[in-house]
C-alpha cells in the first residue's frame, strides 16, 4: 500500500548525512525533524532565523514563541541559536545550507519545481522556496504522487508558476523513492512501497519510468 506522510517523512529522513545543514519546506517535509537517524548530526535551518531545530514538541513543551517558517510550533536544542531573517536567507543564498527537503504540487521532467502558487488561490506570499533551491546543494521533493483527483504530479512539463528550474533532484513520493534523471528526462526507482509495482507508478507518472 502507498506510503503514508509518516512513511514518507521516514524515508526522506535518510536523505540526511551526517554533518550537513538541512532545511525543511512546509507540509510532510516538516516531519523529518522527527526522524533523523540517531547516529548522524544534522542541523536543521529555519528562514525565519532558528538553526538547530528539535522535534515537534509534545502538548507539555509548546511554547508558543517558537515557531518554525510555517507557524508551526518545535522545540530548540542545546545548541540551537537564533538571528534575523536576513542572515538566515544570507545563509541560504551564499550557498551555505547542503539540502533542502520541500513540498510540491509540480515536478516536471527536467527537474523544473512548482510549489508557491496556484494561480486565482489566495495566499500568504512566496516564502524562500524561491531563494532555497536556487542556492542550497541538493533538493529532495516530499510528496504525494498524484493529485487529489488523481492527476499526475510529475509531469512532462509545469502548469503552475516555476518556483525554479532544473533543480529537483530526488522525489520521495508515496508510491516511492525515486531519481529524477533530468538529462533523460526520465524517473528512475530506488525504492517502491509495499504493494506499489512499476506498472502502477507508470499509470500515475507523466514522463519515462525507468527500473534501475
Amino acid at each position: 500500500m502507498p506510503w503514508t506522510r509518516e512513511d514518507m517523512a521516514a524515508r526522506a529522513a535518510l536523505e540526511l548525512q551526517d554533518g550537513f545543514y538541512v532545511n525543511l519546506g512546509i507540509g510532510i517535509p516538516t516531519l523529518v525533524a522527527n526522524f533523523v537517524p540517531s547516529d548522524i548530526e544534522v542541523v536543521l535551518q529555519s528562514e525565519n532565523g532558528m538553526l538547530g531545530i528539535g522535534p515537534f514538541p509534545y502538548d507539555d513543551e509548546v511554547d508558543p514563541d517558537l515557531v518554525n517558517a510555517g507557524k508551526q510550533t518545535i522545540t530548540a536544542l542545546p545548541t540551537s541559536s537564533f538571528f534575523s531573517s536576513a542572515d538566515s536567507f544570507a545563509m541560504i543564498r551564499g550557498g551555505h545550507i547542503d539540502l533542502a527537503i520541500l513540498g510540491a504540487m509540480e515536478v516536471a521532467g527536467n527537474g523544473d519545481l512548482a510549489n508557491w502558487t496556484v494561480p486565482g488561490k489566495m495566499i500568504k506570499g512566496m516564502g524562500g522556496a524561491m531563494d532555497l533551491v536556487a542556492g542550497v546543494k541538493r533538493v529532495v521533493v516530499v510528496m504525494n504522487h498524484a493529485d487529489k483527483a488523481g492527476n499526475p504530479k510529475i509531469v512532462e512539463q509545469c502548469s503552475l508558476p516555476l518556483t525554479g528550474t532544473a533543480v529537483v533532484d530526488a522525489i520521495v513520493s508515496d508510491y516511492g523513492r525515486f531519481i529524477l534523471d533530468r538529462g533523460e528526462r526520465c524517473l528512475r526507482v530506488q525504492e517502491l512501497a509495499a504493494g506499489i509495482d512499476l506498472e502502477m507508478v507508470r499509470a500515475q507518472t507523466g514522463i519515462a519510468v525507468a527500473a534501475d
